[in-house]
């Protein structure tokens, strides 16, 4: 079974394929076996997995491909290893006809795709994103860029992939926590967009967490065309794109609180979701009922309700007004209103944020 999604952006537009197992006869090995001037930037540990015997297919399409390897983890997401790339490109001679190419998560994807934008004023690069998280949401649509000590993907750019190829696969060579992660992504769409999707996750969300493939491909392509609708009316995120934030406000203060890579981006998302959510309940403007049930299916994701214990509801404070969306001083949050709806507040006192955090880390689930 194989899906395509375009993403309509006039001449930068581009395809999202979806496979089980990419093959030979398809147009990623034309694309890359045609291009002479290709990079890979991976990771240490994909490319091990690359070199095992589940994966000689892909092996044999990049084979002859010059590899740049960085190391794995969030914590290298930084302007250290930007530069690292850069001077391999510069040292190897590449000019602006070279094709990056990400293979690897949300963190490659990123990295790479910034490289792109700025290595001699931009050059071309495709995404092969490998966990789930990367492949439902990150791959696509041209955000990129690198953390800063001060604030997660402070520094970065808009630049749009030529192409993403998805294959899930890779999600057989991940930990049970890297699926669970992206979980939270898939779940964050639903609550945004669709009330019949979150339905149809609570009845199926076992299912994708064992990878059963017709479920799976089902879930990634809905969520890859709730994405490729936004980017099409909202490519650098002055109106509905925004909405896709829900929860990150919270979740980027945990992870630069934690460390980056402490926390998993999708569990701190997780725990940004019920904190949005608990707002939304706080300001009578989202059902009860509603909360309990985005809260459960987190929790029966394997997906953390709770944020860090030694985390003060101050210190989430202190971080959030750092965020990118933050304007004028004012912060701007995300929340849901119900099933299949959100809304942009940005008017809420600290005094009820506080609250908001204090009630969220001490509140007793029934479950």
């Amino acid at each position: 079974m194989i899906y395509k999604v375009s993403v309509n952006l006039r001449r930068k537009s581009y395809d999202i394929h979806i496979y089980n197992k990419i093959s030979k006869n398809l147009s990623l090995s034309t694309i890359f076996l045609n291009n002479k001037n290709s990079v890979i930037i991976t990771n240490n540990t994909i490319n091990k997995v690359i070199l095992t015997k589940k994966f000689f297919y892909i092996h044999d399409i990049i084979k002859n491909i010059p590899v740049f390897i960085i190391k794995d983890g969030e914590c290298h997401k930084n302007l250290r290893v930007v530069e690292k790339i850069i001077y391999f490109l510069l040292d190897k001679t590449y000019s602006r006809d070279v094709t990056l190419i990400a293979l690897g998560g949300g963190v490659i994807g990123d990295i790479t795709g910034f490289v792109a934008s700025i290595y001699q004023r931009g050059v071309n690069f495709f995404q092969i994103p490998t966990t789930l998280l990367a492949q439902v949401d990150a791959s696509i649509g041209g955000k990129t860029g690198v953390n800063h000590k001060l604030g997660k993907n402070m520094i970065g750019s808009f630049w749009q992939p030529k192409g993403v190829f998805i294959d899930i696969n890779f999600l057989l060579a991940l930990p049970k926590v890297h699926i669970i992660s992206g979980i939270a992504e898939i779940i964050k769409y639903a609550i945004i967009f669709d009330k019949k999707f979150f339905i149809w996750l609570e009845e199926n969300l076992f299912k994708i967490l064992n990878l059963q493939e017709k479920e799976l491909l089902f879930c990634i392509n809905k969520c890859c065309k709730f994405k490729a609708y936004v980017i099409k009316h909202d490519e650098k995120e002055n109106n509905i794109r925004v909405f896709l934030n829900l929860g990150h406000s919270f979740a980027h203060a945990i992870e630069t609180y934690t460390g980056y890579g402490k926390w998993l981006h999708g569990y701190a998302v997780s725990v940004g979701i019920v904190m949005a959510a608990y707002l939304s309940v706080q300001l009578h403007l989202l059902d009860e009922n509603i909360f309990f049930r985005i809260v459960k299916l987190l929790y029966n994701a394997g997906l953390p309700i709770k944020g860090p214990k030694n985390m003060l509801p101050d210190e989430y404070l202190v971080l959030m007004l750092r965020d990118k969306k933050v304007l004028n001083k004012m912060m701007r949050l995300v929340i849901p209103v119900s099933l299949g709806k959100v809304q942009l507040i940005s008017s809420v006192s600290e005094s009820v944020l506080l609250d908001v955090i204090r009630k969220c880390q001490n509140k007793i689930y029934n479950f």
